[in-house]
C-alpha cells in the first residue's frame, strides 16, 4: 500500500463518518419536527438545534468565541438531551461521546418532548 493509497483510504473512511453523523443529525431533525434537510446547511442546522432545545437564536454567535463555545455546546447537547427526555448525564455523554449518543437518539424509541428551556420553572428574582 502506498501513501496514496493510505490517503485515499483515509479520505473514503473521513467522508463516510460525515455521510453518517449527517443522517444521525437528519433523523434528530425530523424526529423533532424540523426538516431533515436543513442539517445539511452550516450554520443554519445550529439555528434548528437552537430552535430544538428551545435557546435564543442569537446563541449561533457563542458558537464563534473559541471557549465560550465550548461551553454552550455542552448546554445545547444537556438540553438536546432533556428535549428527548433523557437526563443532564446522556447529555454530557451527547457532548463528549457524540459518535455513540447521537446514533442512540437518532435509531432509538425517543419521542422528542418539546424544547428543554420551556419545562425549567420561571426564576424568582
Amino acid at each position: 500500500m502506498s501513501n496514496d493509497d493510505g490517503s485515499v483510504l483515509g479520505l473514503l473512511v473521513g467522508l463516510a463518518v460525515a455521510a453518517f453523523y449527517l443522517y444521525v443529525l437528519w433523523t434528530i431533525f425530523e424526529k423533532a419536527g424540523k426538516p431533515g434537510w436543513a442539517a445539511i446547511i452550516p450554520i443554519y442546522n445550529v439555528i434548528v438545534l437552537l430552535e430544538i432545545v428551545g435557546r435564543p437564536i442569537w446563541w449561533v454567535i457563542l458558537f464563534f468565541i473559541p471557549i465560550v463555545s465550548f461551553i454552550i455546546s455542552i448546554i445545547v447537547a444537556i438540553d438536546l438531551s432533556k428535549s428527548f427526555g433523557h437526563g443532564a448525564l446522556y447529555g454530557i455523554g451527547l457532548a463528549f461521546l457524540g459518535f455513540i449518543f447521537a446514533p442512540i437518539l437518532a435509531f432509538g424509541g425517543d419521542t422528542y418532548q418539546g424544547p428543554s428551556v420551556l419545562a425549567l420553572p420561571p426564576s424568582t428574582g
